[in-house]
């Protein structure tokens, strides 16, 4: 099942019941737009205001950046080698540990939409579209091949609105 858009204040939520490292996650998601999977496998020595990843599913190399705030707070709980660091030594964090957690704060606040770690992504995509108005910049800040891709993730606004009708409205306070 596809996952889908979150509102402004239910990712407020969201963040605030997660887990502080994995919130630390999904708040690189939303500054970055990169995949869960980017995020976790960045390295402590990596990190900067400006950065160059290169992205796991498509070997794209995606420029990003972490304001102060964030980078200091990443950086407080950063292992030696990982950015993230898992239970184990020397491994990061599992998406699917974090996937449990955002599946988790969800289940808390029965958000009738199915939410997922990919969810952030979508969140990116509809405030850079809001903000720019532009979808070919999108589309390259999301690397996606097609703008067809990256209309679907742009627009996740106005199509959880068609499936949860009222939804995405009672939100515009």
């Amino acid at each position: 099942m596809t996952t889908e858009y979150l509102l402004r204040k239910e990712l407020e939520h969201v963040l605030a019941a997660l887990m502080p490292q994995n919130a630390l996650i999904v708040e690189t998601v939303l500054q970055t737009g990169l995949r869960i999977s980017d995020v976790l496998e960045l390295k402590t020595s990596d990190l900067k205001n400006s950065m160059w990843v290169r992205e796991k599913k498509t070997g794209k190399k995606h420029r990003c950046g972490l304001k102060n705030d964030l980078l200091r707070r990443i950086l407080a709980q950063a292992g030696p080698v990982w950015a993230f660091p898992g239970r184990k030594a020397g491994e990061h964090k599992t998406r699917q540990a974090v996937w449990a957690d955002v599946k988790r704060a969800a289940a808390a606040f029965r958000l009738p939409q199915n939410i997922g770690t990919h969810s952030f992504r979508k969140v990116y995509a509809v405030d850079l579209l809001v903000k720019y108005g532009d979808l070919p910049r999108v589309q390259r800040a999301m690397g996606h091949s097609a703008p067809s891709i990256t209309a679907i993730y742009a627009m996740a606004d106005h199509l959880m609105e068609s499936k949860h009708p009222g939804h995405v409205k009672s939100d515009l306070t």
